[in-house]
């Protein structure tokens, strides 16, 4: 137990370095720069960053191994296989750019409306960036934190919940210390002008991060659901343009409330179509492959009846929401040298597709430990046991793996 939370205390630290999460770091910094000289305030926005981030991490675990006890086979980032999860983070991420941009503005009187606050409001908004991070966090996968989870997820409650505490403190760890312990900031710019015009850019990594979700709605549950969630985001781009506007007719002193109405009524809109929206299709991912190795839908039935039977099997367990996978899919896996180590070997190529809620994956990421995707796994020819690939994959090991399987040497 004490290695499994070392582990994912670890990970959580690392996990703050990994591509989903770039734009809730770069929300991070911006908090940091903006107490520079005034530590009150960067206490608050430490202890509520952590606060929020221990929170929800704890929400979520519990809703998982809730779930868990119930029956269903779910692991990390179980939440962005529901479409209505992904549709919903993609309108607060978009929402987010829009007010960093300047479009309206989150959390500030009537006579700061515009301004970099250092104020109220200090310590929930930070929280509510922990809260984002750690939901943006789950479809990324860092060392150490992939075995952590999955011994966490077939331990009692107790044991589960103090791992993933270690990982949300963890993930916790850098920003917090450097809000509390001043000397830590002092390496840190100091604040200025300059500042607006960084939140502005800090808008175009969330900008980025709405196009990924855009992207993995659209692999879920396809073109009706992307055309309402595009509908929806042009709503919310013009709900925030009212707001905004309201905001600083306030600040004027002039009438008001008429564009807070409307802005009321646009969210409804926004909100009321998106349950709808969740008709879910199936399909194997995009495959780079050669026409030698086609990819052949993976279930445990298929594995069972071409295991031990002269063929080395290769099993891709993915899905368009893990960001590891797709990078490891353009590196490694779509690469020359391991599309000719695969059909040179006559390996069977299969892919476990867990875009959507698949409980035969779940059961695969249990079986062989893992809390999360992704997942490699390599059947030798001879039926011998199987070999875990590392998370992060180079074209070398998938290579020596496969010769390995087939019993060539490399």
């Amino acid at each position: 137990m004490l290695t499994a939370m070392l582990a994912a205390f670890i990970g959580g630290i690392i996990l703050n370095l990994m591509p989903c999460v770039f734009p809730i770091i770069s929300l991070k910094a911006l908090g940091l720069l903006r107490h520079q000289g005034s530590p009150a305030s960067a206490r608050r926005e430490g202890l509520g960053f952590l606060l929020g981030v221990i929170v929800t991490m704890m929400a979520l675990a519990g809703v998982l191994l809730a779930v868990r006890a119930g029956g269903a086979a779910v692991g990390w980032g179980f939440q962005l296989q529901s479409p209505l999860v992904v549709a919903i983070l993609a309108l607060v991420i978009l929402g987010a750019a829009l007010n960093l941009l300047g479009v309206f503005e989150v959390g500030l009187s009537a006579q700061r409306v515009g301004a970099i606050s250092a104020g109220g409001g200090v310590f929930m908004r930070s929280a509510m960036t922990g809260a984002l991070a750690i939901i943006v966090a789950t479809p990324c996968s860092a060392p150490f934190m992939a075995s952590a989870v999955g011994y966490a997820l077939v331990q009692p409650p107790a044991v589960a919940l103090a791992i993933f505490a270690a990982l949300a403190l963890g993930f916790a760890a850098p920003f917090t210390l450097v809000s509390l312990f001043p000397l830590l900031a002092k390496i840190l710019p100091r604040p200025g002008a300059w500042m607006d015009v960084l939140k502005r850019g800090l808008a175009f990594p969330m900008f980025g991060a709405y196009a990924w979700l855009v992207w993995v709605l659209a692999q879920q549950a396809g073109t009706a659901a992307l055309a309402t969630l595009l509908a929806c985001s042009v709503l919310l781009g013009f709900a925030a343009w009212l707001y905004g506007m309201a905001q600083h007719r306030r600040l004027a002193g002039k009438a008001h409330k008429v564009l807070f109405a409307v802005t009321a009524v646009l969210a409804l809109v926004i909100i009321v179509p998106l349950p709808s929206m969740m008709k879910v299709g199936t399909s194997l991912p995009d495959s780079q492959l050669t026409e030698n190795v086609t990819p052949v839908k993976w279930s445990p039935q298929n594995v069972d009846d071409n295991r031990g039977h002269g063929k080395a099997i290769f099993v891709n367990f993915t899905a368009s929401w893990c960001i590891t996978c797709q990078v490891n899919e353009r590196t490694s896996l779509s690469t020359v040298a391991v599309k000719d180590a695969l059909a040179k070997t006559g390996t069977l190529y299969m892919v476990a597709d867990s875009t959507k809620f698949n409980p035969d994956v779940d059961d695969a990421l249990n079986q062989f430990g893992q809390g999360g995707l992704p997942l490699y796994v390599v059947y030798p020819a001879d039926g011998s046991a199987p070999k875990v690939l590392p998370q992060v994959l180079t074209p070398g090991i998938v290579v020596n793996a496969l010769h390995q399987a087939v019993g060539k040497k490399t």
